[in-house]
C-alpha cells in the first residue's frame, strides 16, 4: 500500500495544509520529479493544478532537485536542500534523496499554480486568525498593565528651576615684573652644597701692594 503525507502551499497567501494521499492517488505521484505539473483531480482537488516542489523520504532526508534517481547519495556541496552554511566557503557533505517520488517516500511537498472552487485552506485561514486575535489580545494586555504600573506611581514633581549663575568677569592680566637676579639658595640646602654668603657681611679690602726697601747707597770710593 502507497500512502503519502502532502503538504500543499499557497504561495499568494503563504498558508499551508496537510493531506493524506492513499492507494490510487499515491500511485499518481510515483515517478514524477521535483518541478514536474500534476492535476488535481486524480488527487481529490478538481480544478486545482500542482506543482511537485520537494519531499522526504520515510527516514527525513530530504529530496534534492540536482540528484537524480531515488536512492540516497552522499554529496560534498556548499548551500541548497538539507544544508546550513556554518560559514562562508566551507562544503559539507550530507546525505540526501533523489529527485524522484518512490514507494517509500514519506512526504510530497506541492505548490498551488491554480485554485480550484473548493477553498481547502479554510482551516490554516482559521488557525491565522486565531493566532492573530492572541497576538493582538496579548499585546492589549500588556499594554493595560503597563499603565496601570504607571497609573500606581506617585506623580513626580516638577523639577526647580535653577538661577542662572552670574556673568564671571574676565580675569585681570597682571603686569609683569621685571627680571631680576636669581635667588641664591638658603642655608641648608642640598647636601655637600656650600651655603651661600650673606649680603650683609662687609666687602673685603683690597690688598695693598708690597713697597720694596730702599736699597743703602753706595759710598763712595775713599779718597
Amino acid at each position: 500500500m502507497v500512502e503519502f503525507k502532502l503538504v500543499i502551499s499557497n504561495p499568494k497567501t503563504g498558508l499551508s495544509v496537510q493531506k493524506d494521499a492513499k492507494d490510487d492517488a499515491a500511485r499518481q505521484l510515483v515517478g514524477l520529479k521535483i518541478g514536474d505539473k500534476v492535476g488535481g483531480e486524480p488527487l481529490g482537488f478538481g480544478g486545482f493544478e500542482f506543482e511537485v516542489s520537494g519531499g522526504s523520504d520515510y527516514c527525513g532526508f530530504p529530496m534534492r532537485k540536482d540528484i537524480p534517481g531515488v536512492g540516497r547519495k552522499r554529496v560534498l556541496a556548499v548551500s541548497g536542500v538539507g544544508f546550513r552554511m556554518a560559514a562562508k566557503g566551507i562544503r559539507q557533505r550530507k546525505t540526501v534523496c533523489g529527485n524522484t517520488i518512490h514507494e517509500r517516500t514519506a512526504q510530497v511537498n506541492l505548490k498551488v499554480l491554480k485554485e480550484g472552487k473548493d477553498n481547502i485552506f479554510e482551516p490554516a485561514e482559521k488557525k491565522a486568525a486565531e493566532n492573530k486575535a492572541a497576538k493582538e489580545a496579548k499585546k492589549a494586555e500588556h499594554a493595560a498593565k503597563k499603565e496601570a504600573k504607571a497609573a500606581e506611581r506617585p506623580a513626580e514633581k516638577p523639577a526647580e528651576k535653577v538661577p542662572d549663575k552670574p556673568a564671571e568677569k574676565p580675569a585681570e592680566k597682571h603686569a609683569e615684573k621685571p627680571a631680576g637676579k636669581p635667588l641664591e639658595k638658603a642655608e641648608g640646602g642640598a647636601a655637600g652644597q656650600k651655603p651661600a654668603e650673606s649680603e650683609d657681611k662687609p666687602a673685603a679690602e683690597p690688598k695693598k701692594p708690597r713697597q720694596k726697601k730702599a736699597e743703602p747707597a753706595k759710598e763712595e770710593a775713599a779718597e
